[in-house]
Formats: structure tokens, sequence, C-alpha cells
């Protein structure tokens, strides 16, 4: 299998495959070409590209069986994915009408890496989680350069500094990392999430659970958290209130695939905080779990720092592109038979799970709800 590895757009550090993983690919009895320059970004130059045994080249495109991607491309970049051919990545289908309009035009195959089910068997492929990792831990960072405070508690010839009062909402993957950052960098750390089962994994980690609404049934099949009712999420604002008032630090992560991030701190409750209080809201790029938030932007209202990054791991790009690509590597072993041609095993979960396209059609039931399309089993 001949697989094309295209630069990214603008913005994005991150690239699909490492020189590691090119490697191993190789080794595989696979071809690989990388777009000249494509890797620079993330810390990866062309030579080792060339050593590890890829093709390095302007146009990565051409006679590509496969192409791998990290963000989702523009239709124009999609257009040049060969006809009939396979393209795999972070492609956001639920919101990208043109994109998917271009995959079924072309009759291209395509495979959403959000798309992968959350199952012990596909650990090693679980993308979302290898760069919520990242985004939790930059989250972190972010915070630290934003406070006017130190995080841990210093004694000092000029007294005791107290440490930053940091408080984590949400507490799957990002949440969790924002957590153990938070504390290696010596904060005083409280977190809160709906699901109850999370509880045990906060107070592992050294934070203290915040008393505040859970919900049994918040937890979906997926192992993510689910929509709740307007009125549970009035009640968690209310107990969160108090507690985000006393902070000084505040890290939002709560995401819910496929749909708008929930709200969970009001502009009342960014009033009640005290001025150089920072909030950074990882759900920024699903809208935000902040009434505040501007995605992309940095807002300051009453002294307070609502930061809303879109592109958290793309900050740490070295390791969070290796992470990646060895997620992608990992799937990409389940689309080729034993001689490593292209292969499409439709009774395995996992690839039939992650298909968004195929054949000229939209396959994925979610993306077909989406665009108003009957779903078919």
């Amino acid at each position: 299998m001949r697989i094309a590895v295209p630069a990214e757009n603008p913005g994005e550090r991150r690239v699909a495959m490492t020189p590691a993983v090119v490697i191993r690919l190789i080794e595989d009895r696979h071809s690989v070409a990388i777009q000249t320059g494509a890797g620079d970004a993330a810390g990866f130059v062309d030579e080792q590209y060339r050593q590890a045994g890829a093709e390095v080249t302007d146009d990565p495109h051409m006679g590509a069986d496969l192409v791998a991607v990290v963000g989702p491309p523009t239709p124009e970049q999609a257009a040049r994915v060969p006809e009939g051919g396979t393209l795999v990545g972070f492609l956001d289908p639920f919101d990208a009408a043109d994109l998917v309009k271009v995959l079924t035009d072309r009759r291209i195959t395509s495979f959403a890496m959000e798309a992968i089910p959350r199952t012990t068997l596909a650990q090693s492929m679980d993308a979302l989680s290898s760069q919520a990792t990242a985004a939790g831990y930059h989250a972190v960072l972010l915070a630290a350069a934003a406070t006017p405070r130190f995080f841990p508690m210093l004694t000092t010839a000029a007294g005791t500094i107290a440490p930053v009062k940091l408080l984590v909402l949400g507490a799957g993957v990002a949440g969790l990392q924002a957590i153990a950052t938070a504390r290696r960098l010596g904060a005083a750390v409280s977190a809160y999430d709906i699901r109850p089962e999370v509880r045990e994994q906060i107070e592992s980690l050294g934070a203290k659970f915040v008393a505040a609404p859970v919900d049994e049934s918040a937890a979906a099949a997926t192992g993510y958290a689910r929509e709740v009712s307007d009125e549970t999420q009035r009640r968690q604002q209310d107990a969160l209130a108090e507690v985000v008032a006393d902070s000084d630090v505040v890290i939002t992560t709560a995401q819910i695939p496929g749909s708008p991030a929930p709200l969970l701190v009001s502009r009342e409750m960014i009033e009640s905080m005290r001025p150089g209080s920072v909030l950074v809201d990882v759900a920024a790029p699903t809208g935000g779990n902040c009434e505040m938030t501007r995605p992309g932007d940095t807002v300051i209202h009453r002294g307070v720092r609502i930061i809303g990054p879109t592109d958290l791991p793309s900050r740490v790009a070295l390791d969070a592109s290796q992470m990646y690509s060895r997620n992608l590597a990992a799937f990409l072993d389940r689309l080729v038979d034993d001689d490593r041609h292209i292969h499409f095993d439709w009774e395995d979960q996992i690839v039939s799970e992650a298909c968004i396209t195929h054949a000229g059609r939209i396959t994925h039931p979610v993306v077909r709800r989406s665009f108003g399309l009957e779903v078919t089993e």
C-alpha cells in the first residue's frame, strides 16, 4: 500500500506520520510519500524522513492508495485524494458538509479517527484520548503562564505563599491529565465530574472531589459523558458556584462527542471570581464550557482572564504527533490483508464504525442523521 502524508493546514503543527512510524510501515512492506516540510513544525525535518525510507515530494498524493492527515482537509485538498482512494484522519464529519460531499462525489472511502469505538480492542487506536492527554497537559501550563500567582506553596524569607487553588471541571482523559499536571506543579486541586464512577480516579490523583450533582445515567456506553437535562445543568451550576468563586484557576474539559460542550460556568460565576483569576476552556473547540468563552481568543472580564484555545495538542506537536501516528498506524493495520494490500473488513466493528463514506455514499449513521438522510441497518 502506498501511503501519502500531505502537509497540514496553516496553524496545525502536528504531522500524521513521524519518522519512527514510517520505518515501521516500510518494514511492513508499505511505501510512504510525505510532502516537503510536512513535519517541520513538529520537529521532524525532511532528512529524517528520507533516512526512514520515505519519499519526500511536493505532491505526495500521486499514486496514493491511502492519504493520512491530522486535521480535516479543505474540500479543495480532499479533491486531491485519488478518486476511489482512502482518507484517514480527524475529519469532523458532523459539521463538514462540503468535505463530505467531495468524499462521496469522488467515491473516497473515509475513516474518522474520532469515530473509532472506545473499546478495549481499539485502545491502541484511540486518538481522541491521546490528543486529550496533550490538551489537558498544556492547558495547565497555559494557566500557569497566565496567572499572576505561583502554583506551589513557597516558604520564603518574605513569608509563606499559599498554593494556587485550582478546579478542574470534567474528569475525562483531558481532565485527569490536567489534575495530574497541576498536582505536579504544586497546586491545591479540586475536581468535579457528573459521572459518579470517576470520583475514585480523581481522588487517586490527589485531588479533592467536589460535592455537586452526579448522575448514574450520564455515562454513555462509550465511556464518555452524555448530555444531561437543563434542570441537572442548572443544579450543577448552583452547586459549583461557590467553589468556582473560591478558585484561582479553573480548567474546564467537559465535552460530548458529536454535540456542543455543556455549559458549566455562567457569566455570573465568572463575575464572582477574584480579579487575576484564570479560566482555561479546553472545550473551546466545541463551543466551550464557559458562557464567556470565545473559541480561539482570550477575554478579560472584570479582571478574570478566560482563555479559549482551539489548538492545545498542536502546541506540544512533537509528542502529540508521536502519539497520533502510533494510533494511526495501529488503525491502518486493520485496513490491509495478509499481502499488505488495502482491504476493508466490514465485519470488523472498528473498521465499520469508523467509516464515514464509502462507494459514493455516507455510511456513518450519525453523519447521515446530521444531513437529514435515512439511516439504514
